[in-house]
């Protein structure tokens, strides 16, 4: 039988940091740690579910396993350990996960190795930006205190922004030098940190040949005030920043950094480091416009406020906000292109599945303006009379098309009727088409008819259910967790042999196929290697083995040989019984066929088959 190959459990250290991952990881809450971007619920004695942060998805099918340490999506069939899992949420070769989790958890770190020139390379960028970023953050905090700075300290007291909000946003003034960022920094980081970092900007040059070559450095933001974007882990990854003169040579009110390894934009919520905990105590996410709202809110004592940070509402950033809440309230500007953004923002997070309420402020101000204005109390109880976002667009269609004339009725349907159809629930939708009826004075029987054949061609949110569960017996189960699971060299070790001398014992089984890659897997791997999830490349078996993993049963220490034994023999009596089953079917046949030789063939089997069975079962 072919050797299935085994990947190491991370080939990018060498041994010796291979047993410092195993260290980290049994110290390692991966709860804990997946918790912290993704909501989970307790699913079971060691399990846990939640929204998958790796695809679009209304039902949870994401799952973490306490005991076992691992995750698994049924949706898309992502799976692993807790460095698996912290690579891909942060964009992290294995080592800087290793160190990443071994700092989470207090845990002194090894010297570090890379599998190739390239990935350390990467590395030491990205650890060069991070560190560049905080360097330019302190930088542009301690120029806010400069002479230089005093129109934009005197602009940040007119908006009511406090030394505690400059302090606790890290809130800078970029003076108006081309050079002095540059020259700062430039003894401390090398020149493919800087242009890496986005903070300096240059101009192509010819060379004497006519080639192009870039040209010096100058500072991108200048004679500006500077507010930092922080990652989810609280480090900063890129600045906006606003404009102290509204000429046209000042270039736009708010400039923010352009794409680099750190950050990209649409994929970045301003605040959600010091607002994701509030937002899971009170169960929703606050989500204004600009970095100016946010602050004002935040320091009024509305902890669980975030801002879209300049951009337009994406995808990536409704993904990032469903790991922590799916109750969302929008207060967006009252102007047309706040409207705008707000009607845009409602269709992505309706059509997740979130929950979503409008504030509109009176008097046409910003949250900004409503706050310093009015105070916090008055801003809560705004808050906490928020309107569906239903009644929102339905208020909103009114306003555009006023339903005077059935002209008029027929648009403002049109421009509900996108809204209504992103709507998951049938229900959702019924009530919000029979509200918009009432109020546009339309005939509701209409209004669902146009929504009839959407509602009718749209997918229900689908569970991937793992296959071929029911059909799976306890001793098959039994065995898939002593070849998948550490734990138990001698049980593990036991069960290979058995199945290597015996192949027969997996004939039409539901996991056989598994059970032997598991086997020959198992077979080449140490005792304490981890969970074979991403060695199995069929998702449905991949789902299957997750399914029996996350199952509650018996710690992997207490199982015995003997209970492996009668694992195996019930596999055997139950291939025997099966073929039994068959054997009578083809005596059947060949007796009516008149095959007197196959009949004498077959029915020699048959008695040696009887007395397998009979000693088996003696």
């Amino acid at each position: 039988m072919p050797r299935h190959p085994l990947p190491a459990l991370h080939s990018s250290l060498d041994p010796m940091a291979d047993g410092f991952a195993q260290t980290v990881k049994q110290q390692a809450d991966i709860v804990r740690i997946v918790g912290e971007a993704v909501r989970l619920t307790k699913a079971g004695a060691q399990s846990y579910k939640g929204l998958c942060p790796f695809h679009k998805e209304k039902s949870p099918s994401f799952n973490v396993h306490a005991a076992q340490q691992f995750y698994h999506c049924f949706g898309c069939g992502q799976s692993g350990d807790v460095f698996t899992f912290v690579q891909k949420m942060e964009g992290l070769s294995f080592p800087e996960a290793v160190r990443a989790v071994a700092q989470r958890c207090g845990i002194p770190l090894p010297k570090q190795e890379f599998s190739s020139p390239e990935e350390a390379r990467d590395a030491r960028l990205r650890r060069r930006l991070l560190d560049a970023h905080e360097f330019a953050s302190r930088w542009f905090a301690e120029q806010l205190q400069s002479p230089e700075a005093a129109r934009a300290r005197e602009y940040l007291t007119s908006r009511g922004v406090t030394q505690q909000a400059i302090t606790t946003f890290g809130i800078g003034y970029a003076p108006e030098s081309f050079s002095t960022l540059r020259d700062r920094m430039s003894g401390d980081f090398d020149e493919e940190t800087l242009r890496a970092s986005g903070l300096f900007s240059w101009k192509e040059q010819e060379d004497a040949a006519g080639a192009g070559r870039p040209g010096p450095l100058y500072a991108r933001f200048r004679k500006r005030i500077t507010f930092p974007i922080r990652n989810e882990a609280g480090r900063t990854i890129a600045f906006t920043a606003r404009a102290l003169d509204a000429d046209e040579k000042s270039g736009p009110k708010y400039l923010n950094s352009p794409e680099t390894p750190l950050y990209t934009k649409g994929s970045v919520l301003f605040n959600l480091d010091k607002a994701k905990q509030a937002i899971r105590q009170y169960e929703f996410a606050l989500l204004v416009e600009g970095q100016m709202d946010c602050i004002s809110v935040f320091m009024a004592g509305i902890p669980n406020v975030l801002a879209t940070s300049g951009t337009a509402f994406t995808e990536a950033q409704v993904r990032l906000l469903k790991r922590h809440t799916q109750q969302v309230v929008l207060n967006f500007d009252p102007d047309t292109a706040g409207a705008n953004a707000a009607e845009k923002s409602i269709s992505l997070l309706v059509e997740e599945g979130c929950s979503v309420k409008v504030v509109t402020l009176e008097g046409g101000l910003d949250p900004d303006r409503f706050v310093r204005e009015r105070g916090a109390q008055a801003y809560i109880a705004v808050l906490r009379a928020a309107r569906r976002h239903g009644d929102y667009l339905i208020d909103r269609a009114r306003t555009l098309f006023p339903p005077i004339t059935p002209d008029a009725k027929a648009k403002a349907i049109e421009y509900l009727l996108p809204h209504m159809q992103r709507i998951p629930s049938r229900i959702a939708r019924d009530e919000f088409a029979a509200d918009a009826a009432q109020k546009l004075g339309v005939d509701s029987a209409l209004v669902r008819q146009e929504l009839r054949q959407a509602a009718g061609a749209r997918r229900s949110a689908l569970r991937t259910s793992p296959a071929q569960q029911g059909t799976l017996s306890a001793a098959e189960k039994l065995l898939l967790r002593v070849l998948a699971q550490p734990g138990n060299a001698a049980a593990r070790a036991h069960a290979c042999t058995r199945l290597a001398a015996d192949a027969n014992l997996l004939d039409g089984l539901a996991a056989a196929s598994l059970l032997d890659t598991l086997r020959a897997l198992a077979s080449s791997a140490p005792a304490d290697a981890a969970l074979p999830l991403d060695a199995i490349s069929d998702s449905a078996s991949r789902n299957l083995l997750a399914t029996v993993l996350m199952e509650d049963a018996p710690a992997m220490q207490s199982i015995t040989d003997a209970q492996v034994d009668d694992a195996l023999h019930a596999l055997d009596h139950r291939r025997l019984e099966q073929r039994q089953r068959a054997l009578r079917r083809e005596l059947a046949d060949a007796e009516q066929r008149g095959d007197s030789a196959q009949v004498q063939t077959l029915m020699a089997e048959k008695i040696a088959l009887d007395r397998a069975l009979r000693q088996q079962e003696s």
